[in-house]
């Protein structure tokens, strides 16, 4: 049933294509994945194949994939993508040899891809399962593992009449799981002997990040220009965050706003300009002799934010009033509190965050305000929420290290 599935959704996807353009991307780009491997892959040296859905599972990889390559430059790495979100960022990263889509799970595309790659051990980041793919690795008896895993017991393994579905785990070496409830599901189903509670590799990934920060002179001559008041910062927002947000700045001039929306599409950023009462600007069209005169700053462009949540006081993170919040961790790295919407009861460093004093979670315009003007108006409270934060990111660090050094301790 499954081979049926598969092959209809490759076709109904091919179809769409036509009308959709991250669609169209994606077929576009598996065109050159065969030739990409072909040209790519060569076989005097032994293959690890890291495979990520999109960009934030890639993040979470990162410090495993680029440890790798300096601890063990013997091995060469393949990174595979599902989503044209992930492969069209990451298309061109150095940290690795060769970067291309995951041919879909069909059983030919998948026989051709094991038999070209040759994979020494192959990684699916978080929660992967690609039926196909994960049976043809067994059969080829190459170590598969799953890295910063996360399980949850509404999840088809844990069904007992979805026994099939749960075979799924049967082909993987060793699971390395984010916490100690993932581990327990697993092991109530019978995986104990090959099951690690290594954290969330994101942990590292954010420390990193922080260390290497850019300085952004315009963002930093606006800090400077802000004296008492206090700067939120408030990332890949939504116009659910952003209508609850920007009335509560106009209207608190002790507040000092950097908005960097999700999305920064013309449309979207006149539409934020449409709701500011305050001075404001584009963070492309001003020198920082002029970004100290504004009230707001309009982050217009990618690959910044995560440089720009060190010159906040506080941070707000958006997605919590849609499908769910973005990186909160970005900003706690920094130390300073973090607020978010509702939608974070699938993120358990949200739930770390709130756990430690160092998040709020929001669920109105009302409970916005309340947790606002509580950080603004107490700068004891908002140091300590920071702080709490900041401790959070170090304690849950290492991740990394423990994956490595398990993997080479066992494979050699």
């Amino acid at each position: 049933m499954y081979h049926i599935g598969i092959a209809v959704y490759t076709f109904l996807f091919r179809l769409v294509a036509f009308f959709h353009p991250k669609a169209d991307k994606m077929v576009k780009g598996h065109k050159q994945t065969w030739k990409q491997l072909s040209n790519g892959i060569k076989l005097k040296k032994s293959w690890i194949w890291f495979h990520a859905a999109s960009l934030g599972e890639f993040e979470q990889g990162r410090p495993i994939i680029e440890r790798l390559r300096v601890e063990h430059p013997e091995y060469a790495v393949l990174l595979t993508f599902y989503s044209p979100s992930g492969y069209e960022v990451r298309k061109n990263y150095e940290g690795v040899d060769l970067v291309c889509y995951l041919p879909f799970d069909r059983k030919k595309n998948v026989t051709r891809f094991i038999r070209i790659v040759r994979p020494k051990m192959a990684f699916f980041i978080k929660y992967e399962f690609w039926p196909n793919y994960l049976q043809e690795l067994n059969k080829n008896k190459i170590p598969t593992f799953l890295i910063s895993g996360i399980f949850r017991k509404d999840q088809a393994f844990f069904k007992p009449y979805l026994l099939s579905y749960r075979k799924l785990l049967s082909y993987f070496t060793h699971f390395f799981v984010q916490n100690e409830e993932s581990a327990s599901l697993l092991a109530s189903i019978g995986y104990t002997d090959n099951v690690t509670v290594s954290g969330d590799t994101r942990y590292d990934r954010v420390l990193e990040i922080a260390s290497d920060s850019k300085q952004l002179e315009k963002v930093a001559y606006f800090k400077e220009a802000s004296e008492s008041a206090t700067v939120l910062v408030a990332g890949s927002t939504w116009s659910q965050d952003e209508t609850l947000l920007i009335p509560y700045f106009n209207s608190h001039p002790d507040l000092k706003l950097i908005i960097a929306p999700h999305e920064i599409n013309e449309s979207h950023l006149a539409q934020i300009e449409s709701l500011l009462l305050r001075p404001y600007a584009r963070y492309s069209t001003i020198t920082p002799d002029q970004a100290s005169k504004v009230d707001c700053l309009i982050i217009d462009g990618f690959g910044l934010l995560s440089s720009i949540y060190r010159y906040g006081d506080m941070a707000y993170i958006g997605g919590g009033f849609g499908t769910g919040i973005h990186n909160t961790l970005e900003a706690a790295v920094y130390g300073i509190p973090v607020i978010f919407g509702p939608k974070c009861e699938k993120f358990i460093e949200a739930k770390g965050l709130i756990d430690t004093g160092g998040g709020l979670c929001v669920d109105s315009a009302l409970s916005l305000i309340e947790a606002l003007n509580t950080l603004l108006s107490d700068s004891a409270i908002r140091i300590s929420r920071g702080k709490s934060a900041g401790e959070m990111v170090k304690k849950g660090s290492g991740g990394s290290r423990i994956i490595l050094d398990s993997l080479f301790k066992k494979s050699h």
